[in-house]
């Protein structure tokens, strides 16, 4: 589920394969600030799906001249970021 909290997006639940497409979409759309952070505190289970989701935030941000960051990743998104070699490529706020 993904909710815009004002100053931040709030995402929460599971962000893996079966919510990949539609948690991509819903994030995309409200990219609507120069800024954009995502907080991820309430993400309960992530899978690489998960991580190409992230990137694709970050992507839709830059396609519009504007910056996304997320905040409060999941130990198991930044472990995944790490075993793929992309840790110094995730925008953490």
């Amino acid at each position: 589920m993904i909710r815009d909290a004002g100053d931040r997006i709030e995402v929460s639940g599971p962000l893996t394969l079966g919510e990949a497409r539609e948690m991509l979409e819903a994030g995309s759309a409200l990219i609507k600030r120069p800024e954009t952070t995502f907080d991820l505190s309430q993400v309960q289970e992530v899978d690489s799906s998960g991580l190409t989701v992230v990137f694709g935030w970050v992507r839709a941000a830059k396609a519009q001249g504007r910056t996304a960051r997320i905040s409060n990743p999941p130990q198991n998104l930044l472990s995944l970021a790490a075993l793929y070699g992309v840790t110094e490529l995730l925008p953490l706020a």
